[in-house]
């Protein structure tokens, strides 16, 4: 998109009309390479999440395919899901720059446009946007990015393995003591499964804990009928 913010040479946002029109060109602009950014986010998340579930599932075969192959390897795949974790929170940090950008030039320059009555949201919005260009800074946490893909996607997929391999020591082998079975080499059960424990409730806190919001959200709860209304209306 050919959208550019005309150049400002003052650096106060007092010096700075809101509301002024944008120069407008056929280059090419970082404002398409937020949306060509998002776009490639979403593909490498989409990839990231497909790889998760075949691990999961390879792991989930193998330690239900027979009573010889040892429980703890579905935490094994806790493991691995983890870090998968752990990488796509840090993607989801550089991805939230480029959606901010976008979302500052949606709320400002294009709604302004579109309905001048109702003004700009953010008064010194060229300032800002002019300022993360020079000198980009991520906008949320690490913590807030994970608790964002823990509560989306993965804290579903460590419960289930975890739920698995509950499972697998209880109710696959009944002949044997389930605190034996949930031991690893010389580590006993209990510890086992008090690590486990431990684990999984940090990751619920973490999930769920009450945070202050960075990230830059984009849809609201609204009356999906109001539209279609007003087609009707108009009709």
């Amino acid at each position: 998109m050919g959208t550019v913010v005309s150049c400002m040479t003052a650096s106060n946002s007092d010096d700075v009309d809101p509301t002024a029109r944008v120069r407008t060109g056929s280059g090419r602009t970082e404002y398409g390479l937020g949306f060509v950014m998002a776009h490639a986010y979403r593909g490498e998340m989409d990839q990231a999440t497909t790889w998760v579930v075949t691990v999961i599932a390879a792991i989930l075969t193998f330690a239900f395919s027979s009573g010889d192959n040892p429980p703890y390897i579905l935490l094994g795949g806790v493991v691995v899901v983890t870090l998968f974790l752990g990488i796509e929170s840090r993607r989801y940090r550089h991805y939230d720059v480029y959606r901010s950008r976008i979302r500052m030039l949606q709320q400002n320059l294009f709604a302004n446009a579109l309905d001048p009555s109702r003004g700009v949201e953010h008064q010194d919005w060229r300032v800002q946007l002019s300022n993360d260009y020079r000198t980009p800074t991520l906008k949320v946490t690490f913590g807030e990015a994970l608790a964002n893909r823990l509560r989306r996607v993965y804290l579903s997929l460590i419960g289930a393995l975890i739920a698995a391999w509950i499972f697998r020591i209880t109710a696959f082998t009944p002949r044997q003591e389930w605190l034996a079975t949930a031991a690893i080499a010389s580590v006993p059960g209990v510890v086992v499964v008090g690590v486990v424990i431990t684990f999984f409730v940090a990751v619920l806190g973490l999930a769920f804990w009450p945070r202050e919001r960075h990230a830059k959200g984009e849809f609201r709860e609204g009356d999906p009928a109001a539209w279609k209304e007003e087609e009707n209306d108009d009709g």
